[in-house]
């Protein structure tokens, strides 16, 4: 059980490192989908640290803080729920498995680390 705990939680703590780091040097991508959906350039810097935070926090979870790793969890959850709403309220589907692949991780992530502790 712990192998398949430490494993998701370090995939999402991978994905969610990456697209920090790629929302906060705004790459192109980045830039693109965000004009698609309608979300202006300036709440990059916030969106990002929202998601370092949870990267950050799960991996806090990891080293032993589970309540901690369990709070990013249900942020990164929170979070993209928010991405997925926005992606459906502008209607932008060719690309909603990235962040469905992200709140999915989110939600393995949690799910497993509630199991670690019961």
């Amino acid at each position: 059980m712990f192998i398949a705990f430490a494993v998701v939680t370090v995939i999402t703590i991978v994905l969610n490192a990456g697209i920090a780091i790629a929302d906060f040097s705004r790459a192109g991508f980045v830039l693109a989908n965000s004009a698609e959906v309608g979300l202006p350039p300036s709440l990059l810097p916030l969106l990002a640290t929202l998601k370092a935070a949870g990267a950050v926090g799960l991996l806090l979870g990891l080293l032993g803080a589970q309540f901690v790793g369990i709070a990013a969890a249900i942020g990164l959850v929170l979070f993209f729920t928010g991405a997925l709403a926005v992606h459906f309220r502008a209607r932008v589907f060719y690309n909603i498995a990235f962040p469905g692949a992200y709140f999915s991780a989110a939600v393995a992530s949690l799910v497993l680390a509630v199991m670690r502790i019961t």
